[in-house]
């Protein structure tokens, strides 16, 4: 799986949860569980959060075989 800045959060973790959950973890998001958070996409929980988005989707990327 590819990720992306629109790729839903719900989307990557169905896809392989146990290697992008830590980094969800460590930018603060702990509620990966919720509905909400599943449904949105990683650029709009990185501003929530306040990490750089592109960072993030290269280490998911990373992790996710991309």
């Amino acid at each position: 799986m590819k990720v992306t800045k629109d790729t839903i959060i719900g989307d990557i973790l169905d896809v392989n949860g146990e290697a992008a959950a830590p980094i969800f973890f460590s930018m603060g998001m702990h509620c990966l569980g919720c509905p909400a958070s599943r449904g949105e996409t990683v650029e709009q929980a990185c501003m929530v959060h306040g990490v750089d988005a592109d960072e993030i989707v290269e280490q998911l990327n990373s992790v996710m075989g991309e």
